[in-house]
């Protein structure tokens, strides 16, 4: 594999995750995880339910997320989206049908800068 290419991983449908999942570029879930998410851009299908602490460069979300995430720079709630918990974000986007329940904060630049 060439290390120019883009790195791509899935937790396909019907497989769960228990404990910590790491890795760098985009991760798409289909499947469930439970524990905890570390990654750079993180994809929950519509398929996808995750009960977890997350962290991560950008997320979207089209199926179900339940915990506490931290996104650097955009959360995207899809229209089959469901995002309960709380929420730390730079940008925050929601399509019409979707649904985010949660404790909200969003970080202007200024705020990056000092953490």
């Amino acid at each position: 594999m060439k290390s120019d290419q883009k790195k791509f991983s899935i937790i396909d449908e019907g497989f769960t995750v228990e404990g910590m999942v790491v890795g760098k570029g985009r991760l798409v879930i289909k499947g469930t995880v439970k524990g905890s998410v570390n990654g750079d851009n993180v994809v929950i299908a519509e398929e996808g339910s995750v009960y977890a602490e997350a962290k991560a460069n950008s997320m979207t979300i089209g199926g179900l997320f339940d915990g506490q995430v931290e996104v650097d720079k955009e959360l995207i709630v899809l229209s089959t989206g469901n995002c309960n918990g709380k929420v730390k974000c730079n940008d925050l986007v929601v399509e019409a049908g979707g649904l985010l329940n949660a404790e909200v904060t969003c970080m202007s630049q200024k705020d990056k800068r000092a953490r």
